[in-house]
């Protein structure tokens, strides 16, 4: 990396405007923002000059490690699949999803997400990462060794953002039977019989658990400073919930009531780019277009499709009348990052980390032409 870094003549998306002109880099920070056409430097030529973008919820690791029922890839090579992927859509900070808690519905057996972490140490530490990798734990409460599979991060750094997650039928997501059946029965060729009983074990293990692992899980996260997310928080009760356990990012509202409800109590409501690039949920809830008209849509997530993260805010933009690119933008990149405490970076502005990201788009879906972390490129 030179000392001083200058990209000139670009289109520099700031959180509350565009301006034409020039970002001075210098020791991997943002040195200078000046407007006004420049001669030296790399010539942007009208590009797009955005934030490295800031994905909190991606389970696109896990399906690198795991691309087909009962494989596991080459953790190491999975890491680096996974980086490749997402920098080249331009995100420079992620948190990868990790899964807590396994049953018959899957997931994977204690010890192997706590053997995935230190291989993103040591990725991390011999240079393999183009992106700045943390990591999410998604925690799914009802089952029964949860718990054992979170101590094994008790005390882990990378370790910024908690989930807190129901997935049993008749909770959250599948407070009705349709996608439940849709999502299980249907996919897994169930009987009448063998799908009833199903049913009947996830409902009691999370009459049994999800109460008290919540609980325990959300007092260590607040005790170590760590972030808390809520999951498909469908109802009022469950954002009262959300908010007593100083929960700040509500993942996947799947009702208008509950998105609204948080975001009027100061979580950030994240939803899903896929669900934006698609115009509605994957399975079958709310649409977050819906969310964005009616001003209560904080943050996207990749989730499934990592380059969704910078296709999605230039179709809120394109799409809704109320939502501009710097404030669909911020959506990936500001916001994201304050909710997670991260205020180094997600902004165009002097003084932050040079994450920056050039994007051509004249129409339809963008390019991702180069990607910048800490001032040094890294695609």
């Amino acid at each position: 990396m030179t000392a001083e870094t200058v990209l000139s003549n670009a289109r520099i998306v700031l959180e509350d405007q565009i301006v034409t002109g020039s970002v001075l880099i210098r020791e991997g920070k943002i040195a200078d923002v000046s407007e006004g056409a420049a001669r030296t430097g790399e010539d942007f030529e009208g590009d797009y000059l955005i934030p490295g973008l800031v994905e909190l919820h991606t389970d696109h690791l896990e399906a690198h490690y795991s691309p087909r029922p009962g494989v596991r890839w080459l953790k190491m090579a999975a890491i680096q699949a996974h980086d490749a992927q997402v920098v080249t859509s331009g995100i420079t900070t992620v948190f990868d999803c990790l899964r807590m808690g396994s049953d018959e519905d899957g997931g994977f057996e204690r010890g192997e997400m706590r053997e995935m972490a230190d291989a993103l140490a040591q990725a991390a530490r011999e240079n393999r990462l183009r992106a700045d990798h943390r990591i999410h734990l998604r925690c799914e409460v009802s089952t029964d060794n949860v718990l054992a599979h979170f101590q094994e991060f008790e005390n882990d750094p990378q370790v910024g953002l908690v989930s807190l997650m129901d997935h049993a039928p008749g909770q959250r997501q599948f407070q009705t039977m349709d996608q439940y059946t849709l999502y299980y029965k249907n996919k897994r060729g169930m009987t009448d019989e063998a799908f009833a009983a199903f049913c009947a074990r996830q409902q009691a293990l999370s009459a049994k658990y999800a109460g008290p692992h919540r609980t325990e899980i959300a007092k260590a996260c607040a005790e170590r400073g760590i972030t808390i997310a809520s999951h498909d928080d469908a109802t009022l009760a469950h954002v009262e919930e959300s908010v007593g356990f100083g929960i700040r990012l509500a993942e996947f509202p799947t009702s208008f009531e509950a998105a609204k409800a948080s975001h009027a109590a100061g979580l950030s409501v994240l939803m899903g780019a896929p669900n934006v690039v698609r115009g509605k949920s994957h399975s079958g809830n709310i649409a977050a277009r819906d969310l964005a008209e009616r001003g209560v849509l904080d943050v996207l997530s990749s989730d499934y499709v990592p380059f969704s993260l910078i296709h999605a805010p230039f179709v809120l933009s394109d799409e809704v009348e109320s939502v501009s690119l710097p404030q669909a933008l911020a959506m990936v990149t500001a916001t994201p990052a304050r909710t997670v405490g991260l205020d180094d970076r997600g902004r165009i502005a002097t003084g932050l980390r040079a994450d920056i990201v050039r994007v051509q788009r004249h129409e339809g879906i963008p390019v991702v032409r180069s990607v910048w972390r800490e001032g040094r490129r890294v695609a």
